[in-house]
C-alpha cells in the first residue's frame, strides 16, 4: 500500500511496523484472501481492528467511524467503510493468517529476549475462561445455561518485569485444561510452572523421560510414599523430600521431589517437581512466578478488548482474540525497542496520546529516565 510518509512515521505507523516484516501479504496472496475484496483488504482490516482494540471501540459502527479520521484515511488509503463491510470481513478472514502473524511476532520477541546464561527459562502454563451469552454463541456452549471460550497460554519471560504469550491454544470452555498440555509443553530446555488443574501422573512420567522440567502444586488428596527426607537449617522452606506419587497399584515410574513452603499469604503449599539440581528455596521461588500469568490475563482483560466481541461467529471471536494478542506483542516489541523503564500500561497510554504524532516524539517521551507513576 502506498501510504503518506508522515503517517508512516507516526507513533501508530511505527508501532505496527513489525507487521510488515512478517510475510503477511505473501500469506494473504497464497490463500487468495483478497480475491473478491473490492475495498477492504485483509491488511487494512488488520490495521483498522488493531486500532479498534487499542482504543477499545465498543461496536463495529464505532470502528467504521474511525475512518473519518484524516490520518486513518491516509494510512489505509480508504475514505469510508460501512459497519456491514467490517462485519463481513471480520467473519471471513482466515484465522490461520492471524495465527501466522501472532507467531511471527512471538519469534521476533524471542530473538530480542536474551535468557541469562546457565539458567533454564521458566514458562508458565494456564488458561482463562471468557463467558459468553448462550443465546448468541450456541457454538460455544459448555453447560445448559452457559457459553464461553478458553485461552490456553504458555507464558515466557522477556525479563524480570515483562512476559509474553509464547504459545496459545483457543478452545471452547468445555475441554479440560489437561487436554492442551501436550501442545503447550514441549521444550526440554525450559522449566514449566503450572497449577493443580494440570496434575497428571502419566504425563509427569513422560516429562521425566523426555527431560522436561516442571514445577507444580500437589493436590490435597494426593497419595505418595516418602522415600528420603532432607534436614533443613534456617530455611524458609518447611520440608524437602523425595517421594513416589500414586497408589500402590499404579505408582509413578519416576521419583519426584516434594517441597513444602508457604505462599505469599502465609498458607502452607506442597510443590512437586522433577528438578533436583536446584535448591528448595529456588523451587519455591519458581512456583511463585506462576502469579505472572494471572497478572497477564488481568492486563489483557482490562486494557484490550477480549471480554466482548464484534461478531457472533466462531471465526469472528477467534480472530478478535488473535488481534488482541497481536496488540500485546506489538506493545512488548515496542517496549524492547525503545528500552524504556516505563511500564507496559504507561507505554500503552502514551501511544494513544501520541498516536498520529511523529514517533520520535513518542520515543523521546518514553525514554525519559524518570519513571512516571501510574
Amino acid at each position: 500500500m502506498d501510504k503518506d510518509k508522515d503517517t508512516l512515521l507516526s507513533a501508530f505507523g511505527k508501532w505496527v511496523e513489525p507487521l510488515f516484516q512478517c510475510n503477511f501479504q505473501e500469506k494473504v496472496d497464497q490463500n487468495q484472501q483478497d480475491k473478491y475484496a473490492k475495498k477492504l483488504t485483509t491488511k487494512s482490516y488488520v490495521l483498522l481492528f488493531l486500532h479498534a482494540i487499542l482504543q477499545k471501540r465498543e461496536s463495529l459502527r464505532a470502528v467504521a467511524a474511525d475512518i473519518l479520521n484524516p490520518h486513518m484515511q491516509e494510512f489505509l488509503q480508504l475514505d469510508s467503510i460501512s459497519y456491514s463491510q467490517l462485519s463481513r470481513k471480520h467473519r471471513q478472514v482466515d484465522t490461520d493468517l492471524l495465527a501466522h502473524l501472532f507467531f511471527s511476532l512471538v519469534g521476533k520477541i524471542q530473538c530480542m529476549a536474551a535468557n541469562p546464561a546457565g539458567r533454564k527459562p521458566y514458562k508458565i502454563i494456564d488458561s482463562t475462561t471468557i463467558s459468553l451469552c448462550l443465546s448468541k454463541y450456541r457454538w460455544a456452549s459448555f453447560r445448559k445455561t452457559k457459553a464461553g471460550i478458553k485461552i490456553h497460554v504458555s507464558l515466557a519471560f522477556v525479563d524480570h518485569d515483562e512476559v509474553y504469550p509464547e504459545q496459545i491454544r483457543l478452545t471452547t470452555a468445555k475441554p479440560n485444561d489437561i487436554t492442551q498440555m501436550d501442545s503447550l509443553i514441549d521444550d526440554s530446555e525450559a522449566i514449566y510452572v503450572f497449577d493443580r488443574g494440570y496434575v497428571d501422573y502419566k504425563k509427569f512420567d513422560d516429562y521425566c523421560r523426555r527431560g522436561i522440567g516442571f514445577v507444580t502444586r500437589l493436590k490435597d488428596n494426593a497419595t505418595f510414599y516418602l522415600l528420603e527426607s532432607q534436614v533443613l537449617h534456617e530455611s524458609p522452606v518447611l520440608a524437602d523430600t523425595k517421594v513416589l506419587l500414586g497408589s500402590p497399584q499404579k505408582p509413578m515410574d519416576h521419583v519426584l521431589r516434594l517441597v513444602e513452603a508457604k505462599d505469599s499469604q502465609g498458607n502452607d503449599i506442597r510443590i512437586i517437581t522433577n528438578c533436583f539440581d536446584l535448591s528448595a528455596e529456588e523451587i519455591s521461588d519458581i512456583y511463585r512466578t506462576r502469579w505472572a500469568i494471572e497478572l497477564f490475563f488481568k492486563w489483557m482483560k482490562q486494557h484490550l478488548r477480549i471480554k466482548t466481541f464484534y461478531g457472533l461467529s466462531e471465526t469472528a471471536v477467534w480472530n478478535q482474540v488473535y488481534l488482541a494478542l497481536i496488540t500485546y506483542c506489538l506493545m512488548i516489541l515496542m517496549k524492547m525497542q525503545i528500552q524504556t523503564t516505563k511500564s507496559l500500561l504507561e507505554l500503552l497510554r502514551s501511544l494513544k496520546a501520541f498516536l498520529w504524532c511523529d514517533y520520535i516524539e513518542w520515543f523521546k517521551y518514553n525514554r525519559s529516565s524518570k519513571k512516571r507513576r501510574r
